[in-house]
């Protein structure tokens, strides 16, 4: 007969390794530069749009199997700042040096997501990228914590697989190849998880950040760039430049879609796929793109979001607008345990167990984002554009604090000069637009400004902006007429100018300090310390 005390005592010592063991383990897959397309929008929005092209059938099921918001946004459009925010719960411009990409150090005295669960008892690590060229560069993961022993190749997959089908391979036999690598280091995390502990792994790879294999769109996945002609936005020329250079991103996202596949079927086969909660997003727009990266309209800062897994009422699309910044409280809640008072993003979870679509909470009608500075490395000065946004379903309201400079960097300087070439352009070696990421696109419409047919367009993607800017998203849901000086919209425009001030006081945000002087000096602008990277 067992001793009823010591019974007891043993059952109570067991209940801590058993509520650990019913945590949920957490899979974040996290794409460089993968914005708002997935052929799962079809359905939602109808044809006629660029997602016509798309194909991302292992993100649609899973994301099926979940909810899938519509309306998600990041904070900032720049990987630094948005992983910042992410990672820290809070507003981008909370994150000291981590609200900058060039020069950003990261600031550990800002609780982080993945150090809270491990500090909680998770095994935790990532491959591929998790914050930036900041110091260090994958904070606040340490270099032990990578897993990427079997490969980095999948980063540069058109690169890759472009070159095994010119040596005579079969495409399917190098994407096999290359997706091997992301089994692969799955699996070694997995494996060094040799206590049995939940888990948070983060897969970040950047094949879909800038620079691509011209043509391997089509050439690799069948992706015909004149299958997008005439469902274009009208801030993207629709010529066949450009048709083309979207064409070879949305194959970069199919490719990114594959090892999602990949590391969902390794969950499914070793019986974690129910235990394991899945987010899946994406940093930003697409880079390279006119209103796309670094840019504060939906082009830049729209992404795709869901979340399933245990506890999800799945089968869901919800359009409450949230940010990229929920996610930190949202994984600390899986894992019970509290988000520190000092994150300012609101965990997922009332609407994640609702069993309603559409908008679920009534509080979520509103959205925050803004940039500071990218790279802007032309000049010595390092020039900030600081932008601040408030974003609702029907309107947009941006606010650019200093209208006397040029967003993606000075354009006019091209005339200045020797202009760089195509090729230049392209590749990056010569710099010019820089907070405007290189690529056929930019080059395109560089080759062309001074056309009658495409100078006001130049003119309008890359000149000067208003210290304001107002959008009507029903009636202009691609933010094409600014509507800041409409009487018609004076109520309104007044009432969102103080909604976003009051949150970016509330928040302390620095811009409105001191004329925003902690963003307009070092290290935040102007010259670099010599030790950053």
């Amino acid at each position: 007969m067992k001793h009823p005390t010591l019974f007891a005592l043993v059952t109570f010592l067991l209940l801590p390794v058993a509520a650990a063991a019913e945590k949920p383990n957490l899979l974040f897959l996290f794409a460089d530069d993968w914005g708002r397309y997935a052929s799962l929008l079809r359905g939602t929005e109808g044809p006629g749009t660029i997602n016509d092209v798309v194909s991302t059938p292992n993100f649609d099921r899973i994301a099926g199997e979940g909810v899938f918001f519509r309306n998600a946004h990041v904070s900032a459009p720049s990987c630094t700042p948005c992983r910042s925010a992410l990672l820290t719960g809070q507003h981008f411009w909370r994150t000291n040096t981590g609200a900058i990409l060039r020069g950003a150090v990261w600031d550990a005295s800002l609780p982080s997501f993945p150090l809270l669960l491990q500090e909680a008892g998770y095994h935790i690590g990532y491959t591929h990228k998790v914050w930036g060229p900041g110091t260090p560069a994958n904070a606040p993961f340490t270099k032990e914590q990578a897993y990427a022993e079997r490969g980095r190749r999948f980063n540069q997959f058109s690169q890759n697989a472009t070159k095994a089908v010119a040596e005579g391979r079969p495409f399917e036999e190098a994407k096999a190849e290359l997706l091997e690598e992301t089994r692969g280091n799955f699996e070694d995390f997995l494996a060094a998880n040799q206590k049995g502990r939940p888990w948070l792994y983060w897969f970040g790879p950047t094949n879909v950040h800038r620079q691509w294999v011209k043509g391997s769109g089509k050439a690799l996945w069948g992706i015909e760039p004149d299958d997008l002609k005439g469902k274009m936005p009208p801030y993207l020329p629709d010529v066949p430049e450009v048709r083309e250079d979207l064409a070879d991103y949305f194959g970069e996202i199919a490719a990114w879609d594959a090892a999602i596949g990949v590391l969902l079927g390794e969950l499914e086969k070793r019986g974690e796929k129910d235990r394991t909660l899945i987010v899946i997003s994406g940093d930003h727009g697409a880079p390279g793109f006119p209103h796309g990266k670094c840019n504060l309209y939906g082009f830049g800062t729209n992404v795709c979001l869901s979340v399933t897994g245990p506890g999800v009422k799945g089968g869901r699309v919800v359009d409450d607008l949230v940010s990229l910044t929920d996610l930190a409280p949202t994984f600390l809640e899986a894992a019970e345990l509290e988000a520190p008072e000092v994150m300012t993003g609101r965990s997922l979870w009332p609407v994640l167990r609702s069993e309603k679509s559409g908008l679920v909470d009534e509080t979520r009608t509103r959205v925050f984002t803004g940039r500071e500075r990218h790279v802007e490395k032309a000049r010595a000065d390092f020039t900030p554009y600081p932008q601040r946004a408030i974003r609702t379903a029907d309107h947009v309201l941006i606010v650019n604090f200093r209208p006397d400079r040029h967003p993606m960097g000075d354009p006019y300087r091209l005339d200045s000069g020797d202009a760089p070439t195509v090729e230049e352009l392209e590749n990056e070696t010569r710099v010019t637009l820089p907070d405007e990421d290189a690529g056929p696109t930019k080059a395109w419409l560089v080759g062309v400004r001074n056309t009658p047919e495409w100078r006001a367009h130049f003119d309008w993607v890359y000149g000067k902006r208003p210290q304001c800017e107002l959008y009507d998203l029903k009636k202009d849901p691609h933010e094409t007429k600014n509507l800041a000086d409409d009487p018609a919209y004076a109520e309104a425009k007044a009432e969102f100018e103080k909604q976003l001030m009051d949150e970016l006081a509330r928040t302390g945000d620095p811009r409105l300090v001191d004329g925003g002087r902690f963003f307009e000096t070092p290290p935040m602008a102007g010259p670099l310390p010599s030790a950053a990277p």
